[in-house]
């Protein structure tokens, strides 16, 4: 199972803290490191950057870690520029950025930044086309005609390297893994259960079959937070804080986070989910941290990422 820390930079963050996350996860040995692209925390502005232009500088000042940003919503940029600052990326980073395209959903956001928010309907067309266009030119070029976006570019340099791959995410039953198994390297969702991932990862497997390609091909990822203790009397005094927020029970908090297969724990539990995800075909887990980047704890995550790749 590869592992990922995934975080938020819409809740507070420099680009020097982001950097030393990207850091720290390369020197730890993780795979990936993940980002958000939002510009505010619902109603809530905090010192945000830039998603794409920060990968440019994380590019440069890693080396080997993965770079993903989960996700980008092509209500922020045509597709062709979300496609041509992903080829720079990728020739900026010897091949190592994934670029995440969603719907885009904050309305706040948009409001905000004076950015249109189309209709459900209207951003999932949109976001069909632009993962059409975007492949065209990762693909060095091509012409596509869409209702929202068209491409008349027979050539398009640089092209995309073999490094250079597209995620698609999603909770979505239907509409989301179609379009990831048409054209994305990689699948993710937010952590759920088997039966969910089964029906999901089938319709996205259909997909990709019919467009020609391999639904093996397709890393099927979760993102979602993990909670992991040294001992089960910390365990439980969490589950204990935890469940009062929600008025459950410590049991019944267990349940909630065991029903959506999330991660906590003692080492040991942490490293069973871990296990089971990937029974299930599951290949990559983004530990999503829901705090401002000074927020995040690096000597826990030390115990966490340790915890689920156990060690």
């Amino acid at each position: 199972m590869e592992l990922g820390l995934f975080v938020e930079p819409q809740f507070g963050g420099s680009y020097e803290r982001l950097l030393k996350l990207a850091q720290w996860s390369e020197t730890f040995g993780l795979d990936a490191f993940a980002r958000s692209d939002h510009y505010l925390n619902g109603d809530d502005s905090f010192e945000t950057t830039d998603a794409l232009i920060s990968f440019g500088g994380l590019a440069r000042e890693t080396s080997s870690i993965r770079l993903v940003s989960l996700v980008s919503p092509i209500t922020f940029r045509h597709p062709s520029v979300m496609a041509k600052s992903a080829t720079s990326l990728d020739e900026m980073s010897g091949g190592r950025f994934t670029l995440g395209v969603g719907t885009g959903w904050m309305e706040s956001e948009h409001a905000a930044f004076g950015m249109n928010l189309p209709p459900l309907k209207e951003r999932f067309e949109r976001f069909e086309e632009s993962l059409d266009i975007i492949s065209a030119i990762f693909a060095g070029g091509g012409s596509c005609e869409g209702k929202h976006y068209s491409l008349s570019a027979e050539r398009v340099a640089p092209s995309a390297s073999d490094g250079l791959q597209i995620v698609v995410g999603g909770s979505g039953m239907n509409k989301t893994p179609r379009l990831a198994g048409t054209y994305a390297h990689e699948y993710n969702s937010f952590v759920t259960d088997e039966e969910t991932l089964k029906a999901r990862r089938s319709t996205m497997a259909e997909a990709a079959t019919l467009a020609g390609r391999d639904p093996a091909d397709i890393l099927l990822s979760f993102a979602g937070p993990a909670f992991v203790y040294e001992d089960e009397s910390d365990h439980q005094a969490a589950l204990e804080e935890r469940g009062a927020r929600r008025s459950m029970t410590p049991n019944e908090y267990a349940a909630f986070l065991d029903e959506r297969s999330v991660p906590h724990g003692t080492p040991a539990q942490a490293r069973e989910a871990i296990d089971q995800m990937a029974s299930w075909g599951v290949g990559r887990y983004y530990v999503q941290v829901l705090s401002s980047l000074e927020s995040v704890d690096l000597d826990q995550m030390e115990l966490v990422f340790g915890s689920l790749r156990g060690t």
